[in-house]
């Protein structure tokens, strides 16, 4: 099967050409370039719009493993962190490029359940792939998706926008992914064959692993955010919690204080990080890819704010505060001494959190 027969075993038939053009498609697969009217797109976003534009890459053996990820997983992961991108501006994503660069490992039949994934992504979150490139590779799989998205002209929601005294906030627990990792590296060690959450007989290792292999992007909440308008500074946690929050101290030119007793602990995780020996504090701070959302706002809609995310059945809650001062982040800890997690140890009530999380450099 040559190249162009691939793509179309991969790609034909997914979406419906009138869905698509529902979504401002004017042309999609099948010619040089895709031809898309992102204004006249159904979306949500009232006119007139900005259009977003995010690109996020997945590499085997920096990213994943045949033993942690199936197929169909690293497709879906691939679009769900772009998503999460668009997201984290309070947008609305919309259009995705697909480029592949195959080894001689992956057969065209292995291709096609990674885009079983994807395409289960973009159905579920009204994205419409409308183009991508296939190469070759001489070792490792990569998977690259460009995404596409909108919204309200001068609303983005930026890291930049934190004020002292705002209200620092998250839509939910952080560091079910880092421990979903730990178990499923657990597990290949023992096994050495690849597991799915429907194949452990503890709930708390499924949810973990779950949380790991098929993220969900935070995409309703981030439009509310935005809806509401008092929603100041705002990222995804992609890279962990503290990296999240020092990019926005830096953005801001502020101090974010975190509060630990306010931190939203998974059960599932700290039992599992109980029943391991390890830290639960370390996967939160430091463990990234939950893609839930960290952000700041204006403290005096906290309570509509939280009372407008019950509603939706979405999390939402008040983590701690900014502060004037130079960039940094603070951890005030329940414990009076601190571990590694928290930087370096010391006693007292607050800590300088390092600015560290993954970094591939």
């Amino acid at each position: 099967m040559d190249e162009f027969a691939s793509i179309r075993h991969w790609t034909a038939g997914r979406q419906q050409q009138a869905w698509q053009q529902q979504r401002g498609v004017v042309m999609g697969i099948g010619d040089d370039t895709a031809v898309v009217d992102a204004a006249y797109a159904e979306d949500g976003v009232a006119s007139p719009k900005r259009l977003l534009l995010a690109v996020d890459t997945m590499v085997e053996t920096v990213h994943f493993k045949q033993s942690t990820m199936r197929d169909e997983d690293v497709g879906y992961k691939a679009l769900a962190t772009n998503i999460s991108d668009i997201v984290a501006m309070g947008g609305v994503p919309l259009h995705a490029l697909v480029s592949v660069s195959v080894p001689p490992t992956y057969t065209s039949e292995r291709m096609r359940r990674l885009y079983d994934g994807l395409y289960e992504c973009a159905e579920r979150y009204g994205v419409a792939v409308v183009g991508g490139d296939t190469t070759s590779a001489p070792g490792q799989l990569v998977v690259a998706v460009t995404l596409t998205g909108t919204v309200e002209a001068g609303r983005e929601l930026r890291r930049s926008g934190a004020q002292p005294g705002d209200a620092v906030f998250v839509t939910g627990a952080a560091g079910m992914s880092a421990a979903g990792l730990h178990v499923l590296l657990a597990h290949e060690q023992q096994s050495g064959e690849l597991l799915q959450p429907k194949d452990f007989s503890q709930t708390r290792e499924a949810q973990l692993v779950q949380a790991h292999q098929r993220p969900e992007p935070s995409v309703r909440a981030g439009r509310l955010l935005l809806e509401r308008g008092t929603c100041r500074s705002l990222n995804d946690v992609s890279d962990g919690l503290a990296s999240e929050a020092w990019e926005i101290a830096e953005a801001s030119g502020l101090r974010l204080v975190l509060s630990e007793a306010l931190l939203p602990r998974s059960g599932s995780m700290a039992a599992y990080a109980s029943s391991v020996g390890i830290d639960p504090l370390e996967w939160m701070l430091y463990g990234g890819e939950d893609y839930v959302l960290l952000g700041t706002m204006d403290r005096e809609d906290v309570e509509p704010m939280r009372a407008a995310f019950h509603q939706e059945g979405i999390p939402f809650f008040i983590i701690g505060e900014t502060e004037a001062g130079e960039p940094a982040v603070t951890l005030i800890s329940s414990n009076q001494s601190y571990g590694d997690a928290l930087g370096s140890a010391q006693s007292g009530r607050r800590v300088e959190l390092q600015k560290r999380g993954y970094n591939h450099f």
